[in-house]
């Protein structure tokens, strides 16, 4: 009777070290498993990058400690982003908006990035910002709220960013502003109905309502700010931002078209051939 006990726990021995080893096989089949679904999601994501480039809705950031999640641009249909762009991350792009070839909207570092309705990004323009997370939580003082929301960069209704121009946020540009060639918006707030002209350089300050910053000015303090001159019946620019954001919201109904024909043609028909000019010319 001596030898049942040592019988019993060398069949538990075995049983358990067989249970163990059980365990430890689903574990790493678990684990495998998980490796694999991950392995899938990532591709998944990769493809709907993909896809969204091809039909030119911009493309997903990536994961990092200031941005926790993958995000892809928000486009409307009505917008219109140039092949030879780069919009990524968290961006909305609002209606009848047009970003020209070599314009660079990035949405990966500070988040949201937005891009109102009518507005147009003109060829080489940069639009970035300080990173708005760290580990999970806000960085203080690196956005601007508009209608109860944070924005990295806010940039409103039928703004024009002309040629090689840059905002750098935190940002805010209000509606029906011009912002020249090669100008810089850093750290600011530009107000409704305002000019930066080319090569101007706005940091740190709040430019009021309907003034403009001459040409290759530097502003930096908010004294400077506020004695900027108004905008009035004379000036030499009024009324170009309303003649850029016409030209622009054309190309972006324009070259939308052409890149969709299909969609741009009649139910049951072809797309309209383009008028002939009213007096062209007669011959080969």
């Amino acid at each position: 009777m001596s030898k049942l006990p040592m019988i019993v726990g060398g069949v538990g021995t075995f049983v358990g070290a067989a249970v163990l080893g059980f365990v430890a096989v689903l574990a790493r089949e678990a684990s495998q498993s998980n490796k694999e679904v991950h392995a899938l999601q990532a591709q998944v994501a990769h493809l709907e990058g993909e896809l969204a480039v091809l039909e030119g809705h911009g493309r997903p950031n990536v994961t990092t400690d200031f941005s926790a999640e993958v995000n892809l641009p928000v486009v409307k249909e009505s917008a219109y982003l140039d092949p030879l762009a780069s919009v990524l991350g968290e961006v909305i792009v609002g209606s009848d908006v047009y970003v020209a070839p070599f314009a660079s909207i990035r949405g990966d570092e500070g988040q949201p990035i937005n891009i109102g309705d009518e507005t147009n990004v003109q060829d080489g323009v940069v639009v970035h910002a300080l990173e708005t997370q760290s580990h999970g939580k806000a960085v203080p003082n690196r956005t601007y709220e508009v209608n109860g929301k944070p924005y990295a960069v806010y940039i409103g209704r039928r703004v024009s960013l002309a040629h090689q121009s840059q905002v750098h946020g935190p940002a805010r540009i209000d509606d029906d502003v011009f912002i020249g060639m090669q100008a810089l918006v850093f750290k600011a707030w530009i107000g409704h109905n305002s000019v930066v002209e080319p090569g101007a350089k706005v940091i740190g300050v709040t430019i009021p309502p309907n003034h403009y910053v001459p040409a290759g000015m530097v502003v930096t303090d908010a004294a400077t700010a506020a004695r900027l001159p108004e905008i009035t019946e004379d000036y030499g620019f009024r009324g170009l931002n309303e003649a850029v954001v016409h030209v622009n919201t054309s190309f972006a109904h324009g070259y939308d078209a052409a890149a969709h024909p299909a969609a741009a043609a009649p139910e049951g028909g072809h797309a309209p051939a383009a008028a002939a000019p009213e007096h062209a010319p007669s011959g080969h």
